[in-house]
């Protein structure tokens, strides 16, 4: 393409980009913009470009190097979770997800069988978002193996660019076939509806920065009018009704009228602390993270229980997440999006008072999210679980659950006492109002979300000292089953 000719459609485009930023101010999606293709192929000089068209202060530019040592300490999508934009922003990756996959790959060859596995992976992370409302532009840049030799030798060739070509880059060209097969593997695997490749010719670099700029305003015109197509959340009749009725069930046949006195208690307790700090300190001397959920009703004794199961841990090697409603910032992002900047490094533990359940709970049954989301969040906090525990991370959940009657009582009892009335508020007499629904909503996130290596643990809580030393006792038993001891 002629440089006059060029200019003309640059100066064309530049100004209907910048109106795109505008109305992404008012849209509720954020847009991720990747950009992948063969060494030579020109993502950092396209980065650059779209920089120069767009706003800076509505993108954010992200190239994923080989994971740090903090990295690899967590689970392998902690990093790519803390780097997505916010609602309204434009993310740049001249890296992504999928560059570390082909750099192993180019590094050591491997099986195609596990290749396609980490592509199931990612394509399972961008249905995610793209579930959630993030617009995912993907664009492959194809380079011919001759057209690639051309540019690597010419930037070689010119000491002011010299340093940009690697011998990784001349490995990568080497090698030019093989790559090819498994890039064109790792695409057909991961293009889905939402997150299509669009494959773009990139001799031409001027032609090519064109093609990505339009590409960017016809996906965006796109998304605006499917989001405008959607409805609004509300509470569904859906959302009182049991979609799994056996974890109700479960939930409904729990016995609650345990006892225990308080001098077993105090026996108990210091035998059951002592055998859970010598499970945590196994777990950490391990490399094992650990993460801990409460649920439970409003008074069941969450945070009595977490008091004493804290009390056995050194306090240097955990945290406290309160789960309160989420702020301006955390709306704008996948609900998840949270949950993952909390999740703790390898040898450390974390404990959520209350958690990711709250879009199967309380989300779902005050209508805070349309029921097409609560329906598929089982399987996405599923999969977010299993995600940990394949890390190596010990999920331990807990319900809380307490009799209507018991806590009546309770509310009474902080309504009495002045210590005690700032945990009661106006929200408590109305979600106890609603408990039907929240029963089944709790029998259903029981039937759904319990698998083997992230089971529920449902405690009696009407005798607060059987719960707490339940939670103890449960916690130390699991963390040893995971270690195998």
């Amino acid at each position: 393409m002629p440089k006059r000719v060029y200019q003309a459609r640059a100066d064309e485009l530049r100004p209907r980009l910048v109106q795109l930023q505008l109305g992404l101010k008012q849209a509720p999606f954020k847009v991720l913009l990747i950009i992948a293709g063969p060494e030579g192929a020109g993502r950092g000089s396209l980065l650059n470009t779209l920089a120069e068209w767009l706003d800076p202060r509505g993108v954010e530019t992200f190239s994923y190097h080989p994971p740090t040592d903090n990295e690899r300490a967590h689970p392998h999508q902690w990093r790519f979770w803390r780097s997505l934009p916010g609602i309204g922003r434009i993310g740049l990756y001249a890296g992504s997800w999928y560059t570390e996959t082909l750099r192993e790959e180019a590094r050591n060859q491997r099986a195609l069988r596990h290749v396609a596995e980490e592509a199931e992976r990612i394509r399972d992370f961008e249905k995610l978002l793209v579930d959630g409302g993030t617009l995912i532009i993907k664009v492959w840049l194809h380079l011919s193996k001759e057209a690639q030799g051309r540019r690597l030798r010419t930037l070689r060739a010119d000491p002011a660019t010299a340093w940009r070509v690697t011998e990784e880059d001349w490995h990568h060209h080497r090698i030019y076939e093989r790559m090819a097969r498994t890039s064109q593997l790792i695409r057909t695997k991961t293009d889905r509806p939402g997150a299509r490749w669009h494959i773009i010719d990139a001799e031409d670099e001027r032609a090519r920065d064109l093609a990505v700029g339009r590409l960017l305003l016809a996906r965006f015109e796109q998304q605006r009018r499917r989001m405008a197509r959607l409805p609004k959340a509300s509470v569904s009749k859906a959302s009182t009704k049991s979609l799994k009725p056996s974890g109700l069930k479960r939930l409904q046949a729990l016995m609650l009228d345990q006892d225990l006195s308080e001098k077993d208690y105090g026996t108990l307790r210091e035998k059951w602390l002592g055998r859970l700090n010598r499970s945590v300190r196994l777990a950490r001397a391990a490399g094992r993270s650990i993460v801990l959920a409460f649920e439970g009703w409003d008074a069941a004794g969450k945070g009595g229980a977490i008091r004493r199961l804290t009390s056995a841990l050194d306090p240097r090697d955990y945290s406290v997440i309160p789960v309160a409603k989420p702020t301006e910032e955390e709306k704008h992002a996948h609900y998840l999006w949270r949950f993952w900047r909390d999740i703790p490094r390898n040898g450390r533990v974390a404990i959520f008072d209350r958690s990711w359940y709250g879009r199967v709970l309380v989300e779902r049954v005050e209508g805070f999210c349309r029921e097409a989301e609560w329906r598929r969040a089982y399987e996405e906090i599923n999969d977010f679980e299993q995600q940990l525990t394949e890390h190596g991370t010990i999920v331990l959940k807990y319900w809380l659950h307490v009799s209507h009657e018991e806590q009546l009582r309770r509310f009474r009892d902080r309504e009495a006492a002045p210590h005690k009335r700032h945990k009661l508020n106006a929200e408590d007499w109305r979600n106890r109002r609603k408990r039907a629904a929240y029963e089944v909503a709790v029998g259903d996130m029981l039937a759904l979300t319990d698998r083997p290596g992230a089971p529920w643990h449902l405690v009696p809580a009407d005798n607060k000292r059987f719960a707490r030393l339940e939670v103890l006792r449960s916690a130390s038993r699991q963390i040893d089953r995971v270690l195998g001891l």
